[in-house]
């Protein structure tokens, strides 16, 4: 099946011919809390669940000791082969943040894409995110640049990531005005715990341009699973302390309470709840949540099929307002 094609279970990004599950698969884990073996459990089981959208970067896991960035790309590109499934799957990757290979010059953008084809080992990026925004770079020179690459074939949808509201406008007139490649969405740090990260003018700007938002930190951090409580045990992860922080704010505990009310009276798990909440927020096309394991899975894919009630949802706003 192409990953181009619409069904039932597919959601178009932006202006594109995207059809991506409503649901990404992250793959910062891939190459650092999950090995090859582990990582290709998790992507198999996405993949045999109807999941095609897979959102990687080149820096994922410069921040491992011992590891220089691209080991995710490496791993998912050693998957599509393995599997022959690359008409399947839509693979998105981003460039701008790896240590070495930072900022969004032209000569560095078009460098970061050759790589990051090279360890993906495939003809084109469906998907290429600027990763963080370089205000040093005019949104021309950004903009052009991606458009280089769609030309050559290399890229087929350009997107942004941890950008702001002013520069995304100006680099939409941008490629408006020259008839350029253009943003067909954005990749916003959102969830139930942090709403004004992205709510506002960002999402104004989305919206108005008809661009789709990919939220990373769906879960913060694997916060809104429920494993962090008030008092609770210790949890053994790679994410625990940026998690365990939500608990300090006074929202953390409310939005636990909400989620466990739901998930309750559904019988489902409170990360279902949460990125269904956050699926259906306007713009939202599909949350980003990653797993270690392919049993960490099955809660997260329920999250598709999941539709909470208006009561549902007002409960659930209110506790993270």
């Amino acid at each position: 099946m192409s990953a181009y094609r619409n069904d039932a279970r597919r959601v178009t990004l932006g202006s594109s011919d995207l059809a991506v599950f409503p649901l990404a698969l992250g793959g910062n884990v891939f190459g650092w809390t999950a090995d090859e073996a582990e990582s290709f459990a998790v992507l198999d089981a996405y993949a045999a669940a109807g999941g095609n959208f897979v959102d990687t970067a080149d820096s994922y896991s410069a921040w491992v000791p011992g590891n220089s960035g691209g080991e995710s790309e490496t791993v998912i590109g050693a998957w599509l082969r393995s599997r022959g499934n690359r008409e399947d799957i839509v693979v998105a990757t981003k460039a701008g943040m790896h240590p070495e290979a930072s900022g969004l010059k032209a000569a560095n953008i078009k460098r970061v894409a050759e790589e990051s084809l090279r360890r993906l080992g495939i003809e084109r990026i469906d998907l290429f995110y600027t990763h963080r925004d370089d205000p040093e770079t005019p949104v021309e020179e950004i903009v052009t640049a991606l458009d280089e690459l769609v030309r050559e074939g290399k890229v087929r949808e350009v997107a942004a990531s941890n950008i702001g509201p002013e520069r995304l406008a100006a680099s939409l007139a941008f490629a408006e005005r020259e008839g350029l490649a253009r943003y067909v969405a954005v990749q916003p740090h959102y969830n139930l715990v942090s709403r004004g990260t992205y709510e506002g003018d960002l999402a104004e700007v989305t919206a108005g341009h008809g661009l789709s938002a990919v939220p990373y930190y769906a879960l913060a951090s694997g916060f809104l699973t429920g494993k962090y409580r008030p008092g609770g045990a210790e949890v053994a992860s790679a994410r625990a302390q940026g998690a365990a922080r939500y608990l300090a704010q006074p929202r953390g505990p409310l939005v636990l309470e909400a989620l466990d009310k739901v998930a309750e009276a559904r019988g489902t798990e409170p990360s279902t709840v949460a990125l269904a909440w956050l699926a259906a927020r306007p713009t939202v096309a599909a949350p980003i949540a990653s797993a270690r394991t392919a049993a960490q899975l099955p809660p997260l894919l329920a999250s598709v099929d999941l539709r909470l009630s208006p009561e549902e949802t007002a409960l659930l706003d209110e506790a993270s307002a």
